[in-house]
């Protein structure tokens, strides 16, 4: 057995080290993401509501089919591990990827053969050929999640960041030229589906990529030797560890369709819109949406690594480790989403300028403004959601997300109905729906946590260094902007924001060495900095 010292090094290196594999991982696809939907939303147009509203659908029944699975594999198989039970494991995961095979053909029946009922249900029935093209993907995503969960639980964080990368990968260089060519020859209203097979042809490439990284895997443990339980009794385990984080997720999912399709019909109500005129308004909105969710997005790195950390400490009884994990969570969630929502409200119009171009930038603008600081909320509720997963508590998030959604879609209900707000009682109702949320989940942490974190100290340091940079940011661009044009303008306000922020973080030591020496290379990165 490994000497204690070396096995906390090594749980340390692995939570940040995997946390930085899947940040970087990230980064990466999110400027593939870029690359893809910007000229995506511009070449679509309009049209571009066809496919959000087939994406909505298609995440509604990913949520369905594999949401929580993923989560409680990588949880199970942590546990395992952390006891020597390698066999357990790997029957743990051939039992999941029977069960989600199995789910994940269903909705890709349901979305293939059923695509004309359910865009009609969304006020788009221009939309059904999209879903349809997107079925298959689900099938896909659906068995990927069974390897992505097994890696994460043996705290290899590469195979999941990889197969990321190839899905985007395969976005962008299917997609995009499908939809060119839909344009180019005259079937402008088949270009949607276009997009959508390149996300289709994606997910079956980063499938294929899990599959060989498992044939592929080193053999580890002893199968010969060491009991497994029963089959049913895994299942069991695993459906109640899963089923509540997937009806979170999906909780949340069908709650965003729900949304999308009542800010449309109280759009064409209450304000009696045409429904060209509801979609082109929403349009705008996704457009928004898109760069709203840049921040929560990134929170995935954290979560996939938070879960099967601090499920292993608990498994051996070592609560003080488990309290630091979250802490630190929760202060390197901070230090991240907190510049990121602040600087989306602040360039909120430059930015939708810059990548959308000026069509309904002023009117996105206004609507990205309010979501960047839903999305600071989002992120909490994200992570929030990975701890209480983490403590065996996975029926809280649902609970709270249906109380929090459903306020959202009452909120949306009247203000969107209101003439004088419309479309911008959406973002509103979002931001209220998260903040409601997070504020719930970060109590029960407070309650459930044996060293609960001092919430004032987390989260004050990275807002004053925040305040600090959106206040730069904010007079950077218009500064600029007297001499430049806006694309200079933003990347120039970028610059000085993110030198600021860096600055402020430094000098307000918001990174302690403590901290720091979780982290690969910490110890380095705090002597560079001169930290005491």
């Amino acid at each position: 057995m490994r000497p204690v010292e070396q096995e906390r090094g090594e749980r340390k290196n692995t939570f940040f080290g995997g946390m930085a594999t899947m940040a970087v991982a990230l980064a990466v696809v999110k400027v593939i993401g870029a690359i893809y939907k910007v000229p995506i939303r511009r070449m679509l147009g309009d049209s571009y509501t066809d496919f959000s509203n087939a994406y909505d659908i298609y995440t509604v029944l990913v949520n369905i089919s594999i949401a929580g699975f993923p989560a409680a594999l990588s949880r199970m198989v942590a546990t395992s591990r952390a006891l020597g039970r390698e066999r357990q494991a790997r029957k743990t995961l051939r039992l999941a990827l029977i069960l989600l095979f199995t789910l994940g053909l269903g909705s890709f029946l349901l979305m293939f053969f059923g695509s004309d009922a359910l865009a009609a249900r969304m006020g788009d029935t221009q939309a059904a050929q999209a879903i349809r093209y997107l079925a298959p993907a689900v099938l896909c995503v659906s068995c990927m999640g069974c390897f992505r969960g097994y890696f994460q639980g043996s705290s290899n964080m590469r195979p999941t960041a990889v197969s990321q990368v190839i899905e985007a990968l395969g976005k962008l260089v299917i997609g995009l030229p499908l939809v060119w060519l839909a344009t180019a020859i005259g079937r402008e209203k088949e270009a949607p589906a276009f997009a959508i097979l390149g996300v289709t042809l994606g997910s079956a490439l980063a499938l294929l990529y899990m599959l060989v990284c498992y044939a592929r895997r080193p053999r580890e443990g002893d199968l010969q030797n060491g009991e497994t339980d029963r089959a049913g009794k895994i299942l069991r385990e695993f459906l109640a560890i899963a089923i509540p984080i997937t009806l979170t997720a999906s909780a949340v999912s069908v709650i965003n369709v729900i949304d999308a399709a009542l800010v449309q019909s109280r759009l064409q109500t209450a304000l009696a819109l045409t429904e060209d005129q509801s979609r082109n308004l929403y349009a705008a909105y996704a457009g928004a949406k898109n760069i709203y969710n840049l921040p929560a997005s990134f929170m995935m790195a954290v979560t996939v690594s938070v879960i099967p950390a601090v499920s292993a400490a608990l498994a051996v009884g070592r609560k003080g480790k488990a309290s630091r994990l979250v802490k630190a969570t929760y202060h390197i969630t901070a230090l991240l989403i907190f510049p990121m929502g602040a600087g989306i409200c602040v360039l909120a119009e430059p930015i939708v300028r810059l990548l959308y171009g000026p069509k309904d930038a002023e009117l996105a603008g206004r609507l990205l403004a309010i979501l960047g600081v839903a999305s600071i909320f989002v992120s909490l509720v994200s992570v929030s959601n990975a701890v209480l997963q983490s403590y065996g508590r996975q029926n809280l998030p649902v609970l709270v997300m249906i109380g929090a959604g459903l306020a959202m879609l009452a909120v949306d209900y009247v203000l969107v109905g209101n003439p004088a707000l419309g479309i911008h009682g959406s973002p509103i109702g979002t931001l209220c729906c998260y903040v409601l949320a997070a504020t719930v989940d970060l109590a029960l942490i407070h309650r459930l946590t044996a060293r609960p974190p001092n919430y004032f100290r987390v989260f004050f340091g990275p807002a004053l260094a925040t305040a600090g940079m959106a206040v730069v940011a904010w007079g950077a661009y218009h500064l600029a902007h007297l001499v430049l044009g806006n694309t200079l303008s933003v990347l120039v306000a970028i610059l000085c924001a993110v030198v600021v922020y860096v600055f402020l973080v430094v000098w307000l030591q918001l990174l302690s060495r403590e901290e720091l020496r979780l982290m690969p290379k910490g110890d380095k990165i705090a002597d560079l900095l001169k930290l005491p």
